[in-house]
């Protein structure tokens, strides 16, 4: 184990295990007991393991196709996303395919048919299965992690094709919902499901302030090579290092410009006060990033 992935471990938060708990039971009880009772569709990685479980032998359950599909992605993701948000995540998933598993078939809730407080009241069921879940992923995005492996490939990938991360997931969710229109013969459902799709959308966006949208960092520090050669060797993109004279003190600074997504946010934090406890950073909102390769 090298000394940097040592760092990475120990700054491992126990608050935020308990959080990221809570996060994924919140979104078990989302998707078993709004949207799998009705056969409606989650996005991501969790729409594909409910279509999975529902046209597969039952011992192939959603929680067998959690991990089966999750845990791969979220380890491929591994260099790119470090190892913190990797053990978060997966850690996550892990919680989320327990909670899932319990209140499908241990505890004394029926699911099998209907949903046991919306019953089989599709729209009631797509808004609150999609607010449910859509606050559990949120929640696990905000404590460091991710409840869903799709992110973590929009994330490594989008970039590489030229589209956003947010066009990345969207497309994907697109597709899962006609494949789940023609296999299961039945367009209602898919269709419902892109309600709850759009309010789990509007959950995480409320939770974690942007879905699609990169963040832009000013990074004020004593120690500007050092913390610019890190974020390039972690996030592998560039920065820009602008000369500034403090206003108080009259002595010359640099700053560093850094855009991230909403991912990176938590372990960038980490990176620059690892170097420069004193640094000084703000974050604000990218509506959009444009950049031409040569």
């Amino acid at each position: 184990m090298t000394k940097k992935l040592k760092e990475e471990i120990k700054s491992l938060s126990l608050v935020n295990f308990l959080l990221i708990t809570m996060a994924g039971i919140i979104n078990a009880i989302g998707v078993t007991v709004f949207l799998a009772p009705v056969k409606l569709y989650d996005s991501g990685i969790s729409g594909t393991s409910i279509l999975l479980s529902q046209i597969t032998p039952e011992y192939f359950s959603l929680s067998v196709f959690l991990l089966v599909l999750n845990i791969p992605l979220f380890l491929y993701g591994l260099k790119r996303q470090g190892a913190v948000f990797t053990i978060y995540s997966i850690y996550a998933v892990a919680v989320y395919s327990v909670a899932a598993w319990l209140i499908t078939d241990v505890l004394p809730v029926d699911v099998s048919m209907a949903s046991p407080l919306a019953g089989q009241d599709l729209l009631l069921c797509a808004i609150f299965g999609g607010l449910i879940s859509g606050a559990g992923s949120g929640l696990t995005i905000r404590f460091g992690g991710a409840i869903d492996g799709i992110e973590v490939m929009a994330v490594i990938f989008a970039k590489k094709i030229g589209i956003s991360v947010g066009t990345f997931v969207m497309m994907y969710n697109v597709i899962l919902y006609v494949l789940c229109g023609i296999i299961m013969q039945n367009w209602i459902l898919p269709l419902y499901s892109i309600v709850t799709y759009a309010a789990a959308l509007k959950t995480v966006d409320f939770i974690v302030e942007g879905f699609d949208r990169s963040k832009s960092v000013m990074i004020i520090t004593e120690k500007p090579d050092m913390v610019s050669d890190e974020l390039i060797d972690a996030f592998g993109c560039g920065t820009t290092k602008i000369a500034a004279r403090g206003g108080y003190s009259n002595n010359d600074k640099t700053v560093i410009y850094f855009v991230v997504n909403r991912f990176e946010i938590s372990r960038m934090k980490n990176i620059v006060h690892a170097i420069d406890p004193k640094a000084y950073l703000t974050i604000s909102e990218v509506a959009d990033v444009f950049s031409k390769n040569t």
